[in-house]
């Protein structure tokens, strides 16, 4: 899984931006609170000094609120037609507060059960008032109600207390740090950093993760002991008594859907991916980042048709980044037949000329944690030249997950028998092809006469005291031998994908917090409906090759890009920047005395020349990650 997690990295970058004018400008923003829990008034200069820290992500206002022992700040950056005159941080009744960077779908019919319980005033409300609409209606049982990705905070005067929350995914983040009688929250770690009663400690299992996995695997933890990550799917209620911290979501296993007609499923389809994608075109201005796949060309595809549906005016432009001579890569001649046949003009950013750590001593390069990737200059300019083409992203991520296949053996485990041998009769019919087993013997057989290529051994380079006390040899075995319980019995493989604990580490790579770029990233893969939607149906035919997706979209998708099989990168960038000259200095570098406290230097292996057909380089360049990030640790930007 890490080695596909990598894979996505550089399939991320690869960006074909579109710029949408559609109208009026939810706000993507930045978000702070602090709460006094021994009723000391809160220091409004520092309260608005975090706030203005976030200007990079809210450029559009910066404006904090404070009663007593508790104050909001908010950095706005309007991104949807409701936040053009929104106000943050802010309140219905003057006694509960919100600050909040989200963006809410399905709206019309959370105004419709708000307004079943006696809340009359919803039809203008942006979507930070229909969160806190919801919060007077449900109390903290009001996630239970939203659809979308958000992350906010809410005092409750009369309660005295602090609500917060995530997104069911997690797209939006949100970090806290409980320091003396302190608590300070932000969607922006940094911006936690730099109160003064939170100190730089590292936390050593998160550096510990990150040495051996290259992400943290704990979603509970940062790189820093003081200050704590709410994971997704969770809330956080804070009184001067207490803090709790609840699950209030998991992936679900809907009951299944079966129709008579096979029309039924794909229009179902259709009609979901539709609204998932129109409740995130509420703003004035997109990019869309699309490779030559079928999951970015969909996304582009569905976001086209409903702009022409809607009579909307769009001013398309098109970038992608690609590889000429550096690795084989045909993503340029995919891109460009999708961008022809959706009249979008595209631009080609080389990727072939980027150096391995390339620029990583400047401050637009320095990460809140962390880093292994050594091509984050080329991702600094895919979104320096996004963001100069809007605010909001789109993405075909989570697309691959969520249309996983199940072969005939998961099928015969969770379906009676007569369902699976029907099911696989009809497929038959159709296809004129046996469905796949799920057994992975035809990959077994495709592979037999390659050489092996095990597993990356524990790394030799780790500080033995480091390791022992962190028990880091433990920790690599229970991660690279985890066994997750099987909780759909049709689908395992892709709800294990859907709920990864790497899709925190994905989410943080392009987060404005993270990036210093004003972007927002909307995933409409992820969208709630459609993943109950594509958990309850049966998984023949539609996830087979992702025939739910080329069937939808049969005569809008060129037919090269229909019937392009998925296309992982056929040779890793990094391996082949190892063997050019300029990158002997990786086996150079001098570390700092601080990096002995993880990492023996004299034992890191030589990279350059290398060609890692046993394993993957990366583990090795994570010591190097680490001092470059150690180096300018405290310099805040």
């Amino acid at each position: 899984m890490r080695r596909e997690y990598r894979d996505r990295r550089f399939r991320g970058s690869r960006a074909l931006h579109l710029v949408a004018g559609l109208g009026k400008h939810t706000a993507m923003s930045g978000i702070v609170g602090i709460f006094n829990k021994d009723g000391a008034p809160v220091d409004g200069g520092l309260l608005q000094k975090l706030t203005n820290f976030m200007a990079f992500r809210g450029p559009h206002a910066q404006s904090s609120w404070q009663d007593g022992n508790v104050g909001l700040g908010h950095a706005m950056l309007r991104t949807t037609f409701e936040s053009q005159h929104e106000q943050q941080p802010c309140s219905l009744d003057g006694r509960v507060w919100i600050t909040a960077d989200a963006r809410i779908d399905d709206r019309q019919a959370l105004k419709q059960r708000l307004a079943s319980h006696g809340r009359r005033e919803v039809e203008a409300a942006n979507d930070v008032e229909l969160i806190l609409h919801a919060y007077h209606v449900w109390g903290e049982e009001c996630v239970q109600h939203l659809l979308g990705d958000f992350a906010f905070i809410i005092w409750d005067q009369r309660q005295q207390r602090l609500f917060c929350a995530r997104d069911q995914f997690g797209l939006k983040l949100l970090y806290y740090a409980c320091v003396g009688q302190t608590i300070v929250l932000s969607n922006t770690l940094n911006c936690v950093r730099r109160h003064p009663q939170v100190s730089d400690c590292l936390d050593d299992r998160a550096i510990g993760d990150f040495l051996l996995f290259g992400c943290n695997y704990d979603l509970t933890t940062t790189s820093f002991a003081d200050i704590k990550r709410l994971p997704a799917g969770h809330a956080l209620s804070i009184t001067p008594e207490r803090l709790s911290v609840r699950r209030y979501w998991t992936l679900p296993v809907p009951e299944s859907i079966r129709y008579k007609h096979a029309q039924d499923y794909l229009d179902h389809f259709q009609a979901l991916l539709q609204q998932a994608v129109a409740d995130r075109l509420r703003t004035d201005r997109l990019t869309i980042w699309l490779s030559g796949g079928l999951d970015s060309a969909t996304i582009a595809a569905v976001t086209r048709a409903h702009m022409l549906e809607k009579g909307q005016p769009a001013e398309l432009a098109g970038m992608t980044v690609v590889y000429e001579q550096l690795i084989p890569d045909d993503e340029r001649y995919f891109a460009d037949l999708v961008s022809k046949k959706l009249g979008i003009p595209t631009q080609f950013l080389v990727g072939d000329h980027y150096r391995l750590f390339e620029r990583y001593d400047q401050p637009e390069l320095q990460r809140p944690e962390p880093s292994e990737e050594p091509l984050l200059a080329l991702h600094a300019d895919q979104m320096r030249v996004s963001a100069a083409g809007g605010h909001v992203v789109l993405t075909g991520d989570g697309g691959d997950e969520l249309l996983f296949p199940s072969g005939l053996a998961q099928m015969l485990k969770g379906m009676r028998m007569w369902q699976t041998l029907f099911d696989a009769a009809q497929y038959l019919r159709t296809y004129r092809r046996m469905p796949p087993l799920g057994l992975g013997l035809c990959k077994k057989l495709r592979n037999w006469r390659k050489r092996p290529h095990p597993e990356v051994d524990f790394p030799g380079w780790l500080d033995e005291r480091f390791a022992s006390r962190c028990q880091l040899r433990a920790r690599w075995n229970e991660i690279n031998h985890m066994k997750l319980p099987v909780r759909h019995r049709l689908r395992p493989e892709a709800y294990h994908r859907l709920a990864m604990p790497l899709w925190q580490s994905v989410f943080e790579y392009n987060d404005a917090s993270v990036t210093l770029a004003p972007l927002e990233f909307r995933l409409p893969f992820l969208d709630l409906r459609l993943v109950d939607f594509a958990l309850a149906i049966p998984p023949l035919p539609w996830f087979v090759e992702k025939g739910m997706l080329r069937l939808a979209m049969n005569g809008i998708l060129p037919e090269k890009v229909l019937r392009r099989p998925k296309t992982p990168l056929q040779e890793d960038p990094v391996v082949n920047l190892l063997q050019r000259p300029d990158a002997r200095w990786l086996d150079e570098f001098v570390p700092l005395p601080r990096l002995s406290e993880f990492v023996q230097r004299v034992n890191i292996p030589k990279v350059a020349g290398r060609k890692f057909e046993q394993g993957d380089p990366s583990i090795h360049l994570r010591p190097l990650g680490l001092n470059c990030w150690l180096q300018r640790l405290n310099h805040l930007n």
